[in-house]
């Protein structure tokens, strides 16, 4: 993969582990996705959660929103194999019982978990089962007095809620969290993150919530989330669409590669047409995306219409093709070596790529320069 020009400078934050999973401190920002199958219903759950996994996930959540949902995760937790944090809200004891069952993490809600004795008993129970918490401020899930005292959800209430749940967990001496304040909005979320940034040294959970449907949550998802990364801010993400939830795995990596920071599966570069295209470039990023959305391996691949930017692009990706009349330019590592038929393009890119990955799996030492 052509050199990555990213000069982000991370935020420094203690580190914690979800599971298997850093998050925090040098650790990789990870991606996160959320099922939306009835809990209780086992066997779709399961289904879901490997699919977000074979999608690149690193942690899943799931919501635990009642003691029969508590019983149908214990079944759960023991047939996955990623790290799942159960999401719990209003009933405390929920929190207890999953942590019994193998949830790797506990989200709550500072505005809706209860009393201070019953914040004791949930960080009890996860310094007993070494498991993090993670604090989920939300801007529609505010505190009452919270509401009065701004008027309105804002970036300075959401931080308020949030820290008064730090100072329990201070209290309590459980360093081992991690805080995400969300909302809607877009500014309002972002300028929360940057208050909290300033105010903890735990990681910090990213993710505009209830940020709509596939096209403008995603947008709405990478303008905000791409601001804080861009700044150093966020250990972990969530792209929260109304959509399928292995979408939102491919959103939060597509965000990662754009700003340098991390890289999975294939990086086409492609151009948007014009007249002066030589064979349907649109139709074959789309029939590549397809047939090769099973490749994790980091890989830049230009598809380009014409000479005019083609050699240029190809020149710095893996693999690239630049349209001519009647066939492409074919290039590998920067080079020019050989010649493919529009005819049969697709196919034979499709075979080139795959010979490429497995040769970089058993040689990589001949990788070019990735992402980090």
């Amino acid at each position: 993969m052509s050199k990555s020009f990213s000069n982000i400078q991370r935020r420094k934050s203690l580190q914690i582990k979800v599971g298997n999973v850093a998050v925090g401190g040098d650790a990789p920002v990870s991606v996160q996705s959320m099922t939306n199958t009835l809990t209780t219903d086992v066997a779709a759950t399961v289904a879901q959660i490997n699919s977000i996994a074979e999608a690149g996930a690193d942690i899943v959540r799931v919501s635990v929103p009642s003691m029969d949902a508590a019983e149908a995760f214990r079944e759960i937790r023991k047939q996955v194999a990623i790290p799942v944090v159960a999401d719990i809200h209003f009933d405390y004891r929920i929190a207890l019982k999953v942590a019994e069952y193998g949830a790797d993490c506990l989200r709550i809600n500072p505005g809706n978990i209860g009393n201070a004795d019953r914040v004791r008993q949930v960080v009890d129970c996860a310094r007993d089962y070494h498991i993090p918490i993670r604090i989920g401020v939300n801007g529609g899930s505010l505190e009452r007095d919270l509401l009065e005292k701004y008027g309105e959800p804002t970036p300075e209430a959401l931080v308020e809620s949030a820290m008064r749940h730090v100072d329990y967990l201070d209290r309590f001496d459980f360093p081992y969290f991690k805080v995400s304040v969300k909302a809607s909005d877009l500014f309002m979320c972002v300028n929360a993150y940057r208050l909290l940034a300033k105010k903890i040294d735990q990681p910090l959970h990213l993710g505009i919530t209830e940020a709509g449907g596939l096209r403008m949550g995603s947008v709405k998802s990478s303008i905000g989330l791409g601001l804080l990364l861009s700044e150093g801010i966020g250990d972990t993400l969530r792209v929260s669409l109304a959509a399928d939830p292995v979408e939102e795995v491919k959103v939060g990596f597509d965000i990662l590669k754009s700003l340098g920071l991390r890289s999975r599966g294939i990086n086409f570069i492609a151009c948007p047409t014009c007249s002066r295209r030589e064979y349907d470039v649109i139709g074959t990023v789309d029939a590549l995306e397809k047939r090769l959305s099973d490749i994790t391996m980091p890989l830049d691949v230009a598809i380009i219409g014409c000479v005019v930017n083609g050699p240029g692009e190809c020149i710095k990706a893996d693999i690239g093709v630049a349209g001519a009349k009647k066939h492409c330019g074919y290039y590998e590592n920067g080079e020019r070596v050989d010649r493919i038929p529009h005819e049969v393009l697709i196919d034979e890119l499709e075979k080139k790529i795959r010979a490429r990955v497995a040769y970089l799996n058993e040689h990589p030492e001949a990788a070019r320069t990735m992402f980090v």
